[in-house]
């Protein structure tokens, strides 16, 4: 949370735009104005503007008269724990889908999240696969499958997403090869693309997406059109995009104009 005073005048503008998110988040009315944000942050009001402006553009918030409040349907962060309790049905079959994507043997990078998390508890034991991840849960669980050969990423751990996302793991990925890479999203869009929540959990999103040969995106269908805070990679740079059957024709048709696959699981 956007707390110290201190903090604003030596933010760059994500971590800035990033930290009024998290303002309007304390809110009870998910509001605030420029002037107490502009005190919060400790910069300028039209510093504040612009930073309002952006996050506009995005999606994220809408102007009212002298600030600004959230959009409702914004994908905030929420727990692990909470996440893996949300949609479980769909996650499950998804991820059953996103195994038949699986080489027979080579290097597979697994992303943080609830629905790469489930995509992990589906490997097969007796699969010969190289599995590189900053998902510390599901390291643990695959740790103990014989066959596998289990890799965790380097880097500071957010407690939020139990996940290693700093400098560090993003250096480490710019020198992997990977057969394939299962990225996780908050909000895929045809506009924005490719979206998160936190500019560091973006910075290695994007790093896995360019270490492997094939990017594969698991994500339930309540993400599909929507926009979390920064975008990390576009459409076209993703080759198949695995989703369930909740998801609106229209744009699912111009995520494929886009150029990937896009495979939808019934749910039954």
């Amino acid at each position: 949370m956007a707390k110290g005073p201190q903090r604003g005048g030596a933010m760059y503008p994500p971590q800035r735009q990033r930290a009024i998110t998290d303002i309007l988040l304390e809110q009870r009315s998910r509001s605030a104005g420029v002037t107490m944000i502009a005190e919060r942050l400790q910069v300028a009001t039209e510093t504040v503007r612009r930073d309002l402006e952006v996050l506009v553009r995005r999606g994220l918030v809408r102007r009212v008269r002298g600030g600004a409040e959230l959009v409702e349907s914004v994908p905030f962060e929420q727990a692990l724990a909470a996440r893996h309790a949300d949609q479980r049905a769909e996650k499950q079959l998804i991820a059953a889908a996103v195994i038949e994507e699986l080489p027979p043997d080579g290097v597979v990078v697994i992303d943080s999240g609830s629905l790469t998390y489930v995509v992990a508890s589906r490997v097969p034991a007796d699969r010969p696969l190289t599995i590189v991840t900053n998902n510390l849960p599901a390291a643990a669980l695959l740790i103990n499958r014989p066959a596998l050969t289990v890799i965790t990423l380097p880097g500071m751990i957010r407690g939020l997403t139990q996940a290693s996302v700093d400098g560090w793991t993003t250096r480490r990925l710019e020198r992997l090869s990977a057969d394939l890479a299962i990225v996780g999203v908050n909000g895929l869009s045809p506009g924005l693309g490719l979206t998160t929540t936190n500019p560091e959990e973006a910075a290695v999103k994007r790093a896995m997406l360019l270490c492997a040969r094939r990017r594969l995106v698991p994500v339930v269908s309540a993400k599909l059109g929507r926009n979390s805070f920064c975008s990390f990679a576009a459409v076209q740079e993703v080759d198949t995009v695995v989703t369930d059957d909740g998801a609106d024709a229209e744009l699912l048709a111009e995520l494929r104009a886009n150029g990937p696959e896009v495979r939808v699981v019934p749910m039954r």
